[in-house]
């Protein structure tokens, strides 16, 4: 049998990192992937600054809670217990302003559903119908060309009516 050759590209060794990070016997299950980090600079340094990082989050400690930590939170707890509930208004608007809305997205989907139900599908369950004659009514813009248009006509004939009068009070030619 002919074994096959398996060599991988950058971008599958670096999806890889996470295991051999975190699993010492990833190279030795996938040796294609310590074949690439042998010969790729760039996957092994990428590697050791992980290793790196890795090993100052270990080192790196907490802090310690200060001494009035506990005593401060009991007295906020204290004042929160004490002080009157927020109205219905209140925490709806506190819910709108901070919450991502996952809970009212089931909820808007099904609205948007029936929204589009209501005005789609009532026209093809014949709730809706129209006898095809729609009554198209002129825009006022229109109305207002139209206007000009015959003001235009009955000025012209007007003028024409002038021109016509103004010929015959002429004097008399003989």
């Amino acid at each position: 049998m002919k074994k096959i050759d398996m060599k991988i590209d950058c971008k599958t060794c670096r999806a890889a990192l996470a295991d051999l990070l975190l699993d010492e016997s990833y190279a030795v299950a996938h040796p294609e992937v310590a074949e690439h980090m042998a010969a790729c600079a760039e996957c092994r340094k990428e590697l050791e600054e992980l290793q790196a990082t890795f090993a100052l989050l270990g080192e790196w400690k907490a802090p310690e809670p200060s001494a009035y930590f506990d005593t401060k939170l009991h007295a906020r707890l204290r004042e929160a217990q004490a002080s009157e509930p927020e109205g219905f208004w209140a925490r709806t608007r506190a819910f709108l302003t901070y919450s991502t809305g996952h809970r009212l997205r089931p909820a808007l989907a099904g609205a948007m559903v029936l929204a589009v139900m209501l005005a789609g599908g009532g026209t093809f369950a014949g709730f809706y119908q129209h006898n095809g004659v729609v009554a198209v009514q002129a825009s006022p813009t229109v109305n207002d060309l139209k206007l000009l248009d015959n003001n235009a006509q009955a000025v012209q004939q007007m003028d024409q009516l002038l021109d016509a009068s103004d010929d015959n009070s002429g004097p008399p030619s003989s």
